[in-house]
């Protein structure tokens, strides 16, 4: 192995054989030698695409949020909530623990992972790494198996299916907001957050970048100013 080539292995995933890990041009994949299984894929290919995904995503969360579900008519009485709404009742009817677990499964986990990946995309679009770069990866490793968006969806769906033999049952925004938004979190979750360490590797902090040698590159503007 040349001594300028990056240390970073990999492991197949079907037959545990060993590769070191290197940069692929776009639009590229590895895969293995002996079996023929991927490997990976590049990274900046996807870069744009989980950025822009995960931005759209966002919008349609405050969507979510801030609109009514469903409307319920039942004998000329119609109400409706939105989930901030239904959290409140549940608390109100002595519910305090399952309020809490609906809050941050579908609203505080779901919330900072995408505010952790904008953090973190726009940056190394732009190539340099934020400050507390690491801290913020692991976080969202972290609450990424509590936020449940498609579990509340469910939940939502079968409720919905009970209710209209006795309610008129009337979809709202919100609703057709919370569908999406569970397809855009499936492209999401499907992103790898470790896989942002390997474009990390390659930047710095701002006006940096690490060459193959593992030292530091100035821009041109820095040195003349210097």
């Amino acid at each position: 192995m040349n001594a300028n080539e990056p240390d970073d292995l990999i492991a197949c995933h079907e037959c545990d054989a060993l590769f070191h890990k290197r940069v692929l041009p776009q639009r590229t994949s590895a895969k293995c030698p002996r079996c023929g299984s991927l490997l990976y894929r590049s990274i900046s290919s996807n870069l744009d695409k989980i950025c822009a995904m995960t931005l759209a995503a966002l919008v349609t969360f405050v969507i979510a949020q801030g609109f009514p579900i469903v409307e319920l008519d039942a004998n000329g009485l119609t109400s409706q909530t939105t989930l901030i709404g239904a959290i409140v009742a549940l608390w109100s009817e002595q519910m305090e623990i399952m309020a809490v677990l609906v809050f941050c499964s579908t609203i505080l986990f779901p919330l900072c992972e995408l505010l952790a990946l904008l953090y973190v995309l726009l940056p190394l679009r732009s190539g340099y790494v934020p400050p507390g770069f690491n801290a913020l990866l692991r976080g969202i490793q972290f609450v990424r198996p509590w936020g449940m968006i498609e579990v509340f969806m469910l939940g939502v769906l079968v409720t919905l299916v009970k209710m209209v033999s006795i309610a008129r049952v009337i979809p709202e925004a919100a609703l057709f907001a919370f569908g999406a938004l569970t397809l855009m979190f499936a492209v999401v979750v499907s992103f790898d957050p470790r896989a942002l360490w390997d474009i990390a590797s390659r930047l710095g902090p701002r006006g940096e970048t690490r060459l193959a040698n593992g030292r530091k590159r100035i821009p041109s503007e820095a040195r003349q100013k210097s």
